[in-house]
């Protein structure tokens, strides 16, 4: 008899229909009903695991059934609900980046802090409906496939002895992976009931991933890498882009046709999906938009599109950025939401330091200082927005000339904080980490280096480097706060963002910043 082994996690959901998406340990009819409304679809199976996303037209308290056999909800939670959106779109946004799968015991507490997402679901299964966030944003690092933790070790151990030893190797490694950090009761009753929206960030494939053509070469003479990356990319697409996409995407993609049409396993035709779009990023697009309401998000890929040729480096390739352009030229919208993993508007020190060192690691002076700039540039892993200077300044010219609000929504860094750019509504709302907290001394550090000694030199390194200024100019207005957090912007009313944390025992706030949008 099949089982429900990861979800169901509720994904996109507009104002007419909601996409459920399972993984179950047979091949089955997954059936999803709500009410007198109910829609099923066969699952499709890739290296012997078996998913389906079903479209349902309506809303309300849902049940899924496997075969006849009703596996959720779960006895002892409440009910999971599909609220559609309503016309002006969703009021609450969650939002957060880099979380941790290990233990919530004593020990994994004192040394990874309270998993706040987790302590949220708590708070949430408690709470009023009219008081749940409207839709999740998922900004990277939703797994660590390079710091597996003491569970998923023991896994690696007793399934294989080859390289790598301590990280994830393949298929196999990525869905024990994705199942050890969503199926905490909480998290999977959060998962089911909060639509949810993703993109990934270097450590859901490897810590400093494509961050130059320096380390792009490194890794491909590593004899496991090719492995991971289609592995990686793989799984990917199916744990987190799929649901990212309306079902009218998905039949335009064309991808989860040919898994659904593919007789017996279709690890072949997914396997070679992802390594051409490791190859030939420009031929696949992870980046996606939606219109809620008046508001456009739009969720970009700042890892997989980067061009990494030097001299010529860009966040975003020729063809990912015509898309963005016509993104942000949308008639009808009247602000735009920008999810990108890594920070747009970085504190200005380590701004200037990193358009410093990307100019040193291009030669500007010279090639025993631009090989000892890519050391820099990767073990302080200098590879944001302005370490993009291209990027970044034609991306500020763009957002300025919109004319309209842009809230960019951003993670990564293990800390939080807002910006705003000066005399443009231009705002920079970080969170991070959900859960995997800096040390004491790191966040020492970090103040020391990022707010201090940062501020004070790396205008100077700018202007030695004969880097111009940027297009704008920007302060941090509030923050950095270090906790694990989840933060929530509101759109009803007031614009504003509030920051969370949490204790062993409840969910605290550590800063509200309204918005003037």
């Amino acid at each position: 008899m099949p089982e429900l082994v990861v979800g169901p996690l509720l994904r996109y959901v507009d104002e007419r229909s909601a996409s459920v998406w399972v993984e179950t340990s047979e091949p089955c009819e997954v059936t999803v009903e709500a009410g007198e409304t109910r829609a099923s679809a066969r699952t499709f199976t890739v290296h012997g695991h078996h998913y389906a996303i079903v479209d349902l037209a309506g809303g309300g308290a849902y049940e899924v059934r496997l075969g006849s056999e009703r596996v959720w909800p779960l006895p002892d939670h409440p009910p999971s609900r599909i609220r559609l959106l309503g016309p002006d779109g969703p009021r609450k946004v969650m939002f957060g980046s880099c979380r941790t799968s290990v233990p919530h015991d004593v020990v994994h507490t004192i040394s990874h802090g309270v998993d706040v997402l987790r302590a949220y679901g708590c708070r949430m299964m408690e709470a009023p409906e009219q008081d749940w966030p409207d839709l999740l944003l998922l900004l990277g690092d939703q797994v660590y496939a390079d710091e597996p933790s003491a569970e998923m070790l023991e896994f690696i151990k007793n399934r294989r002895d080859d390289e790598p030893k301590t990280e994830i190797a393949d298929f196999e490694e990525y869905a024990e992976l994705y199942r050890v950090a969503w199926t905490d009761p909480e998290i999977r009753w959060l998962l089911s009931t909060v639509p949810t929206g993703m993109i990934f960030d270097d450590h859901d494939l490897r810590d400093d991933w494509n961050t130059s053509s320096d380390w792009r070469a490194k890794m491909a003479q590593v004899e496991w890498w090719p492995r991971r990356v289609v592995a990686g990319l793989g799984a990917y697409w199916i744990y987190q882009h799929l649901g990212n996409l309306s079902p009218a995407e998905r039949d335009a993609d064309g991808l989860l046709g040919k898994l659904c049409a593919a007789e017996g396993d279709g690890a072949e035709i997914l396997d070679t999906f992802a390594a051409h779009a490791d190859a030939v990023p420009a031929d696949s697009r992870w980046s996606y938009a939606r219109d809620l309401g008046t508001t456009r998000l739009i969720m970009l890929d700042s890892r997989c599109a980067r061009q990494l040729t030097p001299g010529d480096r860009r966040m975003l390739d020729p063809v990912e950025w015509e898309w963005l352009t016509g993104q942000l030229a949308g008639e009808g919208v009247e602000r735009f939401v920008i999810g990108t993993s890594v920070p747009f508007l970085l504190p200005a020190g380590i701004h200037h330091v990193q358009n410093w060192n990307e100019a040193l690691a291009q030669g500007a002076w010279g090639p025993r200082i631009a090989r000892w700039s890519e050391w820099l540039r990767q073990t302080f892993d200098l590879e944001h927005w302005s370490a993009f200077r291209r990027s970044f300044e034609d991306l500020s010219r763009l957002l300025a000339r919109t004319g309209k609000p842009v809230i960019i929504l951003s993670g990564d860094i293990h800390y939080s904080y807002a910006a705003k750019a000066r005399k443009h509504p231009i705002y920079q709302l970080v969170c991070s980490p959900i859960r995997n907290p800096l040390s004491r001394v790191l966040r020492l550090a970090n103040i020391v280096a990022q707010f201090g000694v940062a501020t004070l030199i790396g205008g100077l390194l700018a202007r030695l480097a004969k880097i111009p200024r940027p297009p704008v100019k920007w302060r941090i207005t509030d923050g950095p706060w270090f906790s694990n957090a989840i933060a929530t912007l509101s759109l009803d009313g007031p614009v504003s963002v509030r920051w969370e944390t949490a204790s062993t025992t409840e969910v605290m706030e550590v800063a509200t910043v309204e918005l003037p949008v």
